[in-house]
């Protein structure tokens, strides 16, 4: 039911980050506590939840403000019209 699925919670102060995960026979918890930086978490949806994939997961603990990544525009080729 949960096998492929990680919740991850930031408290009020954005020095921790703690993931909920099942395994096998039971819940894990997993914490990171960081000792002078906040984690860039991300604002607050409609709906409260956000999916992340693996890579933008890493980018959180690295730091990055994953809200902010924006991917090249794409381009359309108006000589094929």
């Amino acid at each position: 039911m949960f096998d492929q699925c990680l919740f991850v919670f930031c408290n009020r102060g954005r020095d921790k980050i703690k993931i909920l995960y099942w395994e096998r026979n039971g819940f894990c918890l997993w914490q990171k506590r960081l000792e002078k930086d906040h984690f860039k978490w991300p604002k607050a949806s409609d709906s409260h939840t956000i999916i992340l994939n693996e890579e933008r997961l890493h980018w959180l603990f690295q730091g990055v403000d994953i809200s902010q990544i924006k991917p090249h525009k794409t381009l359309h080729d108006e000589r094929a019209n």
